[in-house]
């Protein structure tokens, strides 16, 4: 007997394991889904392709489930998360040229994201006084963790960066040749693409999402809300199945097993060694070899990170609103917390197996006071560089 027929769109990314594990691994099959896997090359198509129903499902962008749901830039069409692919796994890139210069200029530990922000601001001041044209920073989408992620570090250090850098839009898969190519001086990107970069020499590590926010929603399983309510017990068995393959990843003995499923040319399509390094936290970050560890570089299922949290999107919610991309809005808040949907996910998988380990704010930001998820305005109060003032 067949399975319930889904379409899931995916970007090749490693933040994608759970969705491609569970599929290739027979956990949906197990469920009674059967899945087809539609591998896209930018967020775009993954998002207009859901929100007119093309797709059941998708791997999305965090804050695209929240602009989509809040009608920013786009058709306004409600989406919701059960759960959560990946926190973490970004990673902030530089060209060979630029690395030299921000660590010429560092007073302090290239390491801290501070003095690598300060450092930035130093180089930005010496180009425009030497009238060279503004650094290009790549990143995924307006609407992008990685967006956020770069103008969070770069403000924090004093650089504008809508005055003066340049960040521009690039899929996942473009970046490196974009580096390689002289087209952009630097990316945020998810894995495999930093490490890529670094493997083929075109790029240094400069920070780890994961320094500059300690937990950081990534990408969800994202469906639409009209979806979900007419497929109330498909989606509860979806998400189960997304909860197996979680913990099958998080397993240290499956590795081997996961990263050649990851890196099969019509999944992610690159060598299942990077793919590993990603997994296991351990990437080599200078092309000379350097290798950097982090038990927080890509949290997979582990330390509650399957588990939509809804203080993450109105993290997300706030930067919409410090960049311009949305006016503020007591009601726009409550709608951007309801996309991440932790009862959902408790109704399909119960609680949490393992604790997750205690912070102040669930954010965990390099700069500034703690988040109150309440108190957007406070938030915005306490940075300099903003696009709207509340």
């Amino acid at each position: 007997m067949t399975g319930t027929p889904l379409r899931i769109g995916f970007i090749p990314l490693v933040d994608a394991a759970a969705l491609l594990v569970a599929v290739d691994k027979g956990f949906t099959a197990a469920e009674g889904l059967d899945v087809t896997l539609v591998r896209e090359v930018s967020w775009s198509n993954v998002r207009d392709k859901l929100n007119i129903g093309l797709f059941d499902a998708a791997h999305l962008l965090a804050p695209v489930a929240i602009a989509s749901t809040l009608g920013l830039s786009q058709v306004k069409v409600p989406i919701i998360a059960p759960f959560n692919l990946g926190l973490n796994g970004n990673a902030i890139t530089v060209s060979p040229a630029l690395y030299a210069a921000i660590t010429g200029e560092a007073d302090g530990d290239p390491a801290n994201p501070m003095v690598t922000a300060k450092a930035l601001a130093r180089v930005v001041a010496a180009r425009r006084k030497s009238g060279s044209e503004p650094l290009t920073f790549g990143m995924t989408f307006p609407f992008s963790t990685h967006n956020y992620q770069l103008r969070f570090w770069m403000a924090a250090g004093g650089v504008d960066p809508d005055e003066d850098v340049r960040l521009v839009v690039l899929p996942p898969p473009y970046m490196v040749d974009s580096l390689a190519n002289g087209h952009v001086d630097a990316f945020c990107v998810g894995a495999p693409w930093n490490s890529v970069a670094v493997d083929l020499g075109v790029g240094h590590i400069l920070h780890y999402v994961s320094d500059i926010l300690e937990r950081a929603a990534e990408k969800v399983l994202a469906v639409r809300e009209t979806w979900a309510l007419k497929n109330s017990g498909v989606l509860a068995r979806l998400t189960r199945a997304h909860g197996h393959a979680a913990d099958f990843i998080e397993n240290p003995d499956n590795r081997t097993e996961v990263s050649r499923i990851l890196g099969a040319p019509e999944r992610i399509g690159v060598d299942p060694e990077v793919i590993r390094r990603t997994l296991d936290g351990r990437l080599k970050i200078s092309p000379g070899g350097t290798i950097r560890e982090s038990g927080r570089y890509l949290l997979i299922g582990r330390e509650g990170a399957a588990r939509p949290d809804p203080v993450q999107a109105a993290w997300l919610y706030a930067q919409m609103v410090r960049w311009g991309q949305a006016a503020y809005s007591r009601e726009a808040l409550e709608t951007a917390r309801k996309v991440f949907r932790p009862d959902l996910y408790d109704a399909a998988l119960g609680a949490p197996k393992t604790p997750v380990r205690a912070m102040q704010d669930s954010v965990g930001a390099f700069d500034g006071p703690l988040f109150d998820p309440n108190d957007i305005p406070a938030h915005l109060a306490s940075v300099t560089i903003k696009r709207r003032q509340l």
